[in-house]
């Protein structure tokens, strides 16, 4: 078979993987692996908020989607809905000071469990896949 598409259909199996065995690690945290990765792309800005849509742009979900996940983590307080000071039609999403504290205990959970899942890679074999991941991108 064509080395090109091994690679591709082995990139897919280990982002499975990947995605259930983070969400078993998180499941203790009472948060999925996509609503961790909201809550990191959140972390990331200095006001811990952003627009929706860019939000689902920087996560790689859909529109609908980010609104799905959401709504949820609403409810959990983990985040909350922000007017735009420049704006009123645009609400921000915000991470609130409880998901704030969550994310920073998840991430403990998440670091602990990449660790171990890439136990089996040396930092050269790490180093030339994060070079290569980044040129895929």
């Amino acid at each position: 078979m064509n080395s090109k598409f091994e690679l591709i259909l082995g990139l897919s199996l280990a982002y499975t993987k990947i995605f259930k065995t983070m969400d078993r690690c998180l499941s203790v945290h009472g948060i999925s692996f996509s609503e961790y990765l909201v809550m990191y792309e959140l972390s990331k800005m200095t006001n811990q908020s952003m627009r929706r849509i860019d939000l689902a742009e920087k996560t790689g979900m859909s529109a609908s989607g980010i609104t799905r996940l959401l709504n949820p983590m609403e409810k959990l307080n983990i985040v909350e809905k922000e007017q735009n000071a420049r704006d009123a039609r645009v609400s921000l999403v915000k991470l609130t000071s409880a998901g704030s504290e969550l994310f920073t205990y998840a991430t403990q959970s998440v670091l602990q469990t990449a660790d171990l899942f890439l136990e089996p890679l040396n930092e050269q074999n790490l180093v030339l896949l994060l070079n290569a991941l980044t040129k895929i991108r």
